[in-house]
Formats: C-alpha cells, sequence, structure tokens
C-alpha cells in the first residue's frame, strides 16, 4: 500500500484537481483508494461530492479530538474511492495542534490505527494546502511519497528550491521515509511556445523525476468539481480524462526515488 502526499506551497497549480482525479482514476483501474483532504478550504472534499453541511466526522475531530479515522471515512460518488473530508473547522486545528506534543506526527498516528484495522487500501492519497503550515508538516509526515504538481507557466520554478529544502529538513527530523516520486507539469497550453519552454525548463532540473503525462488545460477539469465529480465521471472521453489515466498508469509504474541532491540555480 503507497501512501502519497500532493504538494506545492505556491497555490493555484491543479493539485486537488490532480487528487480527485488520479484517485478516480486509480479506483477505475480496480484499486482500492482513501483521499485525505487536509486543507481548511475542503476543495476536494466539494470535488468528491461531499455537502459541507452534512453531520458527520471530518479530518478536524481526527487531529483534535483523537475521533478514530475510521468514523471520518465517507464514501464519494467515485467507487473504490473514499474521503476523510476536511471543513471550515480546520482552519483553526494550527492552533490547537502548536501545544499538543508530537504534533507534526498526529495524522500519521490516526492513520496508522486505521490501517492497522484492515481496511483493504491500495493507495492513500492526501491534498495538501498551499501553504508550510503544522497542517501541511502532518500530511508529509503521514506519507511515504510526495509527488509536486508544478505548472507549465512563467515563474512555474520560483520558490521549488524552498520546497525541496522543507522536504530535505522533513526528511532529516521527523520522516525518513519521505520520498519524491515526482513531478508533474500541469495547466499545459498545448501547442504554446511558453508551455514548451517551461516544460523543457522542468525537465533541465528535475531530468527523470518529471512524469511523461503532462495535464492539458481543459475547461472540462474546471467543471468537473461543480458538479461533484471527477473527470471520468463528467467528461469521460475529454482530454482532461485520458492525461488522467495517463497518469495513474505511470503512477502505478513508478516507485519514490531520493529527491535531487541540491536545487539548481534559481530555484529558491
Amino acid at each position: 500500500m503507497r501512501v502519497i502526499a500532493f504538494f506545492n506551497h505556491k497555490g493555484g497549480v491543479g493539485k486537488t484537481t490532480t487528487v480527485a482525479n488520479l484517485a478516480a482514476a486509480l479506483a477505475r483501474a480496480g484499486r482500492r483508494v482513501l483521499t485525505i483532504d487536509t486543507d481548511p478550504q475542503a476543495c476536494l472534499t466539494v470535488h468528491l461530492g461531499i455537502d459541507l453541511a452534512d453531520p458527520g466526522g471530518s479530518l478536524y475531530e481526527v487531529l483534535t479530538e483523537d475521533l478514530p479515522m475510521a468514523q471520518a471515512v465517507r464514501p464519494t460518488k467515485e467507487e473504490h474511492v473514499g474521503i476523510v473530508p476536511s471543513h471550515l473547522d480546520l482552519a483553526g486545528a494550527e492552533m490547537e495542534l502548536a501545544s499538543m506534543i508530537g504534533r507534526e506526527h498526529v495524522l500519521r498516528h490516526a492513520l496508522d490505527r486505521y490501517l492497522a484495522t484492515g481496511p483493504g487500501l491500495d493507495y492513500v492519497i492526501l491534498d495538501c494546502p498551499p501553504s508550510l503550515g503544522l497542517l501541511t508538516l502532518n500530511a508529509l509526515c503521514a506519507a511515504r511519497e510526495l509527488i509536486v504538481p508544478i505548472q507549465t507557466e512563467y515563474l512555474a520554478l520560483r520558490g521549488m528550491g524552498k520546497l525541496l529544502e522543507v522536504v530535505r529538513l522533513i526528511q532529516r527530523r521527523s520522516n525518513p521515509a519521505l520520498r519524491i516520486t515526482g513531478i508533474l507539469p500541469t495547466l499545459y497550453r498545448q501547442g504554446t511556445l511558453l508551455a514548451r519552454e517551461v516544460k523543457e525548463e522542468i525537465e533541465k532540473h528535475f531530468g527523470g523525476q518529471v512524469f511523461r503525462t503532462v495535464i492539458r488545460t481543459n475547461i472540462r477539469l474546471a467543471e468537473a468539481p461543480s458538479h461533484g465529480k471527477s473527470i471520468l465521471g463528467y467528461a469521460p472521453d475529454s482530454p482532461g480524462a485520458l492525461d488522467y489515466l495517463d497518469f495513474a498508469r505511470e503512477v502505478e509504474a513508478m516507485q519514490g526515488v531520493p529527491i535531487v541532491a541540491a536545487p539548481a540555480p534559481g530555484l529558491a
């Protein structure tokens, strides 16, 4: 079983879209997937069709009230895909976690206890907030792999050095098992010189860690969350659906590899 976090501290890179649609694509391949929404904005929760007004446990109670994770897991519209939903209350969790002993490992311990019950999962996929706070730290300490979505736009590489520095620090101090599985180019505007040049720049810096699949810009991908569906449930023949099916096949074939030894010049 693989535990994968998706993180980039820059917002708007297609992170939540990727988690939702990768989970759906893996499920179509017969895998059992649990997603965990660690972002207080709850975009993944809404994308997968969960009504925030529905009663029931969420990640907030798991982190702050020691609610067993099994009581927070909910089914989604995608068969074989479950979710531990977020809630707007999660925005206050960082302050509550700050005073806890071992505060960066609360999610990992909750997940470990849940997995010990034998839920029969193939993947746990964590959607991180676009920030370097305690919620993200908990997700990265719970994960064994990290995938970084990066948009193929101007200044896309800006700040990647800091991200890699944070990952190394977590490896040394909190989670030695964490590895970067790959870098995923997103928001790719096919046929444009800029997108092609940025993709080449990403590949120059990260080499074999860049997925062959690129996620093309597609209006159907933007529409799907408003229907509470993945792209495979909303527009299965769209370019976005085909891209995420290809991405899922790559993820299945890859394992985490060590992060690059040092950030390339200009990535800080």
